[in-house]
């Protein structure tokens, strides 16, 4: 060999014995100080508050990542197959690196043009997330091998798989694929579809290049390419891989990590949390049960929407929300996502642009869900912004930005976002357990809880509350008032001029029982009764409801609700009636677990009967509810007895120019109360009443609600007499005429 030849590959042959030795030596000055193993030995993710219903339906989730860990046997082996086939197909039968692998990947960094082959096994992906940064070093990755031959030392290669599964970032703060199951598919991972399971496997790669909600396109290629090497490894045969081809699946940011639309009561559990336990509940793992019924809460939440829509429906189409641009012609899915990428799913108010519109059809491409066609029924709602000559800001053409929500029986529908809030709360009348709260409309719009933020004037929903401190003072359902003119002078009302209260239809009955007065809820009549007993009385007796006497003025206006409250206070001062005079406490805990499930503390209520206050007498609480049927029976909320139960009763509650609307009603073991208004107090028109605009979303929450509760009825308490009353005088009659015109009296009353 010639001497010019050798010396250079002496040289090279030195200098890569040098580099050996070099590497040698880091590695073993690395070895010794590689990170103990309890991490992953003694596996402890960071878990989150996880809030849940009675029924232990999840509800929220609060923490900087979202989890679900599993155990490998829980993992379906199509899942297991599907994350094998995507990013080391040869796990069970390498170690710690898989030379082959690392050989394959270096060719194909010379010879192909495409992407770079990577060449890091499950095991060094996990010595990477566990221990590791994504720094690109030679120590790093000399680190991360290292650091691999020691888990393979320590693991067997199904735990090693197990720690990678609950671990590994998959987007959207879920770690795990368990965590990912639901975050993208709103279902747990064993009801995935192999489709499904090739797009979670997809996404270790490159969680975000290959989001299904942020890059369909890229994420629906890699789920192609998850599928075929699926199908080329034998994971999956023939049928499996063309189905799974012809029915991917959809992924939806709409799935979030909750199964029951709760928003507002996991919010008031997130903050009692941190108050009582720290910053340290959004990772340790705590699990709270909360006392609402699932059934009950989506019952409420669907009770609201369709009452705020129907109210929104009653006062006019406002037109489109936006207008978006679009090309000219030929606008693709990735055009129409991309226009709708910002706009939020509200309340199951789907966003959809509008493609092409005339007057008689509209067809619209729904968020997340593609085009679809409007027609008939649909477009009712919108009809004059289909004419050609209606105004621009109204007019439906092509880019404008709708609204729509798919019923039953009506499939997808044209609404609006509505204006006007709404809120129900229900609880149970023996111990206060909150069983369904929807604090508004849609809480991701606005925050702000109405059941426990917002006072607002009650209207003549607190009405019961001046009859029951009359009954006190001597009153009888059948006593007579008279319902007349009535002008009051009191300089503390009214900036001090003179105030006329009057009827709603502004009609005078004259004499009158007051048991008439409640159910037709006369204004006159209530105002003379409080003038009688005295507001100074009134006001004090009201605080054995719950009600704060600073927000409940001793004027005579307090008898037509012009003090302020909650609706949450409304319902706990209902419960009294319906329990049988007793003041209960109202809860939404009922117990907390540590994250191995342990109880570390239960909420222990106050049950009426044993152990409540008895603020109220006994046959007072029977009486008003007798009183109080009647307002459904006979009076303004008759429509409730489309229900068809015997064992309602309630107030409606309409306030001066109907800025408030309200329904506080009950049946024995449930009381719910409805409200209606704007956040900037404001008329929500001339013919929305309690009965209009909050009775309804009582009626349609109380129909799925004691679906399951047999029919019952109060039980008469001792004391208390039913006697025949003559409707002219208002007393006691032994006439036969008389005997379906009945009244209850208390018998030192009789007497």
């Amino acid at each position: 060999m010639p001497k010019l030849l050798l010396y250079p590959l002496i040289a090279l042959g030195a200098l890569g014995v040098a580099a050996a030795g070099l590497i040698a030596m880091t590695l073993a000055l690395l070895y010794p100080k590689l990170p103990s193993l309890d991490a992953v030995t003694d596996y402890r993710p960071k878990l989150p508050l996880r809030v849940y219903t009675s029924d232990h339906q999840l509800m929220g989730e609060f923490g900087e990542e979202r989890r679900a860990v599993l155990k490998l046997e829980q993992v379906p082996l199509n899942m297991r197959h599907a994350i094998l086939a995507a990013e080391d197909d040869r796990f069970y039968q390498h170690g710690a690196v898989d030379f082959q692998g690392v050989l394959r990947a270096m060719m194909a960094d010379v010879f192909s043009r495409s992407a770079k082959e990577g060449a890091s096994t499950i095991t060094m992906q996990v010595a990477r997330n566990f221990f590791l940064t994504n720094e690109r070093t030679l120590t790093r990755k000399l680190s991360e091998v290292l650091l691999s031959y020691k888990i393979e030392q320590n693991l067997t290669k199904d735990q090693i798989l197990e720690l990678y599964i609950n671990q590994i970032y998959l987007g959207q703060r879920a770690y795990g694929f368990g965590a990912a199951a639901v975050v993208y598919y709103g279902k747990p991972l064993s009801q995935l579809s192999i489709a499904e399971m090739a797009m979670l496997a997809g996404l270790p790669k490159a969680p975000s290049r290959y989001n299904p909600i942020i890059n369909p396109q890229r994420a629906s290629l890699r789920q192609q390419y998850v599928l075929r090497r699926m199908h080329e490894l034998k994971f999956i045969s023939d049928a499996e891989y063309s189905q799974a081809l012809h029915k991917p699946g959809h992924a939806s940011s709409y799935h979030a990590n909750v199964l029951t639309q709760a928003d507002y009561v996991a919010e008031m559990v997130r903050q009692f949390m941190v108050q009582t336990y720290g910053e340290a509940v959004y990772s340790s793992g705590y699990s709270v049960i909360t006392t609402l019924i699932k059934t009950h809460q989506e019952a409420a939440v669907r009770a609201v929407r369709e009452g705020a829509l129907a109210y929104d429906q009653r006062h006019g189409y406002r037109g489109p929300e936006a207008t978006v641009e679009l090309p000219a012609s030929g606008a693709t899915m990735a055009d129409f996502e991309d226009a709708l990428s910002d706009v939020e799913i509200i309340n199951e108010l789907y966003p959809a642009i509008v493609e092409s519109a005339d007057d008689k059809e509209v067809s619209v491409y729904i968020k997340g869900i593609g085009p679809v066609t409007l027609k008939g029924t649909a477009l009712t709602f919108a009809h004059a912004a289909l004419s050609a000559h209606a105004h621009p800001n109204l007019r439906l053409q092509r880019g404008s930005l709708i609204r729509v929500v798919r019923s039953d029986k009506q499939g997808w529908t044209l609404v609006q976002l509505p204006k006007a809030e709404a809120s129900l709360i229900s609880l149970d009348s023996h111990d206060g357990a909150i069983r369904a709260l929807v604090g508004g409309f849609d809480f991701n719009r606005a925050k702000y809880n109405h059941v426990t933020q917002a006072y607002r004037q009650p209207g003549s929903s607190f009405k019961p509350f001046i009859y029951s401190a009359a009954l006190e003072k001597g009153f009888t359902p059948f006593t007579i008032v008279d319902d007349g003119p009535l002008v009051i002078n009191d300089p503390k009302i009214n900036n001090g001029q003179p105030w006329e209260p009057h009827n709603y239809e502004k009609e005078y009955l004259g004499p009158i029982r007051l048991r008439i007065a409640l159910a037709k809820s006369i204004n006159t009549v209530a105002v003379r009764v409080l003038q009688a007993i005295g507001p100074g009385y009134a006001q004090e007796y009201v605080k054995r409801f719950g009600f704060d006497a600073a927000h409940q003025p001793a004027y005579l206006s307090m008898a037509l609700g012009a003090g302020d409250v909650t609706p949450l206070q409304m319902a706990t001062a209902y419960a009294v009636f319906a329990n049988g005079g007793f003041r209960i406490k109202p809860y939404f805990i009922d117990r907390i677990l540590d994250s191995t499930g342990k109880t570390v503390s239960r909420t222990q209520p106050v049950v009426a009967g044993e152990g409540a206050e008895q603020v109220i007498d006994p046959r007072n609480a029977f009486i008003m509810t007798s009183m109080m049927k009647d307002v459904i029976r006979m009076g303004t909320a008759a429509h409730a007895m489309t229900l068809g139960r015997q064992d309602l009763a309630g107030k409606t509650g309409t306030t001066n120019d109907h800025v408030d609307a309200w329904f506080c009603g009950f049946q024995p073991s449930l009381v719910a109360v409805s409200w209606v208004g704007f956040d900037k107090p404001m008329s929500l028109g001339s013919q929305e009443t309690g009965a209009q605009a909050a009775l309804p979303i009582w009626m349609s929450y109380m129909s799925t609600a004691l679906a399951s509760i047999p029919e019952s009825d109060a039980i008469m308490p001792p004391g208390i007499d039913v006697v025949s009353i003559d409707p002219t005088t208002g007393q006691p009659s032994s006439s036969p005429d008389h005997l379906d015109d009945y009244a209850y009296a208390t018998t030192a009353q009789n007497n």
